[in-house]
């Protein structure tokens, strides 16, 4: 496909209302994923290196990863755990594309990193806090989520943020990227930016917010970002 990152981003919309107006709000990125047919261009994420409002945030906060087992929310191509996993962690990854996941498999064919075909709202047995599984307690040390929540029709929010939160193992994290907006701004197209006021569902969840950052976009005519991380208490 040739044109600028809006026109990509339209077919993106194109694609989503298709299947939103079938019923099937997941169905979409599969989709997307299969048009591409290998050319990562045609996605407007998948910039094939990790999303530098996250790079910034890590270094300065100096993340490491220490062997803490991460997990990364609808990973796409996996760009992000493959930084993660540069990071010293060690890192799960999933996306309820399985075109996605095989692509993301290629192209860090050299990692450990284990890539999932998975649905976020019927996680595996184990992956979420307080389930028995092969992870000690359920959940994950370090939960990553850049850019998922947002293309979600906006009524599945809080339902969404309540499923990432699960993952979060007691005295583990989750570090949120998002477009946002302000509380009482009106939003009118995919992908929709997230407000203050719905971040504070993840608290609702169970979580702790630890710190909240806001880089100004270096995009003309896009929001700002926040990178939000949050913490599960150990107890």
């Amino acid at each position: 496909m040739t044109g600028g990152k809006e026109e990509k981003r339209e077919r993106v919309r194109e694609i989503a209302s298709e299947h939103y107006q079938r019923g099937d709000v997941l169905g979409w990125f599969e989709a997307l994923y299969k048009e591409a047919a290998g050319d990562n261009e045609v996605i407007p994420w998948a910039d094939l290196e990790p999303n530098r409002y996250f790079r910034r945030w890590v270094e300065e906060h100096g993340l490491k990863g220490n062997g803490e087992r991460a997990l990364v929310v609808g990973c796409g191509l996996g760009d992000d755990a493959a930084y993660l996993d540069d990071l010293g962690f060690d890192v799960t990854a999933f996306d309820i594309s399985p075109t996605a996941i095989e692509w993301a498999k290629k192209l860090h064919a050299d990692r450990k990193i284990k890539f999932e075909v998975m649905d976020l709202f019927e996680p595996f047995r184990g992956w979420t806090c307080g389930q028995a599984g092969s992870l000690r307690s359920g959940g994950f040390d370090f939960v990553l989520e850049i850019y998922t929540i947002q293309p979600l029709p906006i009524e599945m929010r809080q339902k969404t943020m309540d499923a990432i939160a699960a993952f979060v193992a007691p005295g583990g994290r989750l570090v949120v990227v998002t477009r946002g907006r302000g509380d009482d701004e009106e939003v009118d197209e995919l992908p929709w930016p997230i407000s203050r006021r719905e971040l504070a569902w993840f608290q609702d969840a169970g979580l702790e917010e630890k710190s909240f950052v806001v880089y100004p976009s270096d995009e003309d005519d896009e929001p700002e970002r926040f990178v939000v991380e949050y913490s599960r208490p150990a107890n």
